[in-house]
């Protein structure tokens, strides 16, 4: 307990440190095929100032596709690594290995004329830091690394290895966590904090992405009368799509969320079409965010979106004789659980309880994390515990400082309890 105590004081005593460090990492616009440079600047800092053996590579979609889980991408690898840094233990072990997971892609911050503050700025005011991917994840990527910091400050030996990933593409595909599982970066159990407050995540739902191209007949708008404007027509679509998201959740729903009013989403993403306010469009193309139960096969749900437009489509003339392109891309992800029995789970409660005095609550959510890559896929126990905040994936995201320091603290403490210490 003492040497517990020298650990949660120098966490206090690195606390400035931590608050500039992450300002560092949330000026990095670490954009979907831009996070070469952020990833270059965590394997210098887990080599240098860590002492980690880091292994950084870029992932190859041959070997991957190996793998049911490997989501086909249009864009390449080139400069975009995975970096994984591992605190090796030379002594035999005397307790479990432990992945610290976290991912450096964020979303775009556009329209940055909307925030009130440098998406890229990592402004502080009072005891909030804003600023694009602060939240979502970057907040919890330094406090799992400063986790480690404190213990090994105060000389903390762990009894078992720590594996510190920092992966792409968590927002898109999760391609980025299993090809670091893949790579044989394993561990007997896996943490990663992303922001859902000081509390376990349970259960995930399954999310797929759905690219609808309506075909029109395009015209200059003074025969627009005899013309088809696809924008038009993907109205229809887009009501179909609420009717069938009203459908998703009036089901019977799953355990995990018989309290939730509206655990499904299904989320009209993008639309684009056009080029001309004078012509009208030949294409509109609408990108979609469908979630779904766990337990349930992403290609059920699959088969039943193509027949919930195709039945859409044969109630519209034009539609029923020119039916839209439908594809699936991105995510085509399942859901995910973990019992709170779990030894994992209990262990987190354990030290939550342990350093914050409270008990620790767990949650279902309504999005999805690459816990599902660890639990799914490779059979290791994951679940996520970060900070508090707000605004992810919107306008101003902000995260609450202390909360950070929390998660921090409780990391700490949970690799000594996880890994063992050696006296």
């Amino acid at each position: 307990m003492e040497q517990l105590q020298k650990v949660m004081q120098t966490i206090d005593e690195q606390w400035e440190e931590q608050v500039a460090f992450l300002q560092t990492l949330g000026r990095f616009p670490s954009t979907l095929g831009n996070e070469g440079a952020i990833q270059a600047y965590l394997a210098h800092y887990f080599k240098h100032e860590m002492g980690l053996d880091v292994d950084e590579f870029v992932p190859n979609p041959s070997k991957l596709r190996r793998h049911p889980s490997y989501i086909d991408v249009d864009w390449g690898y080139d400069q975009r690594p995975i970096v994984v840094g591992t605190a090796q233990s030379s002594k035999p072990t005397v307790g479990k290995s432990l992945i610290l997971q976290s991912h450096v892609d964020v979303v775009s911050p556009e329209p940055v004329e909307h925030w009130t503050y440098d998406p890229w700025g990592a402004t502080i005011v009072e005891n909030r830091m804003y600023g694009r991917g602060i939240q979502d994840m970057k907040s919890g990527l330094a406090a799992m690394i400063f986790a480690y910091r404190a213990l090994q400050q105060v000389g903390v030996e762990l009894g078992a290895d720590v594996i510190f990933q920092s992966v792409i593409e968590e927002e898109c595909t999760g391609n980025g966590a299993l090809a670091a599982l893949m790579r044989g970066h394993a561990a007997d159990g896996a943490l990663i904090p992303e922001p859902f407050g000081l509390q376990a995540v349970t259960t995930q739902v399954g999310v797929l992405w759905v690219r609808l191209k309506v075909i029109g007949a395009g015209a200059h708008t003074e025969r627009a009368d005899r013309a088809v404007n696809p924008i038009e027509k993907a109205y229809l679509l887009i009501k179909a799509l609420q009717s069938y998201r009203q459908y998703l959740n009036q089901e019977k729903k799953h355990p995990a969320y018989s309290d939730h009013p509206h655990p499904l989403n299904v989320n009209i993403g993008t639309i684009h079409s056009g080029d001309w306010p004078s012509s009208v469009p030949t294409e509109c193309t609408i990108d979609v965010r469908v979630g779904f139960y766990p337990g349930v096969d992403p290609d059920d749900v699959k088969s039943q979106i193509k027949d919930w437009i195709n039945q859409a489509s044969l109630q519209d003339e034009w539609l029923s004789h020119t039916p839209p392109e439908l594809t699936f891309y991105g995510f085509s992800a399942p859901g995910a659980e973990i019992s709170s029995e779990e030894p994992l789970v209990q262990a987190l409660a354990r030290t939550h309880k342990l350093v914050h005095g409270t008990k620790m609550k767990t949650t279902a959510i309504t999005a999805t994390t690459d816990i599902r890559t660890f639990i799914n896929d490779f059979n290791i126990p994951a679940t996520c515990y970060g900070p508090v905040g707000d605004g992810m994936h919107g306008i101003d995201e902000w995260v609450d400082l202390t909360s950070v320091k929390d998660v921090t603290k409780t990391y700490a403490a949970f690799m000594m309890n996880w890994c063992g210490v050696r006296k």
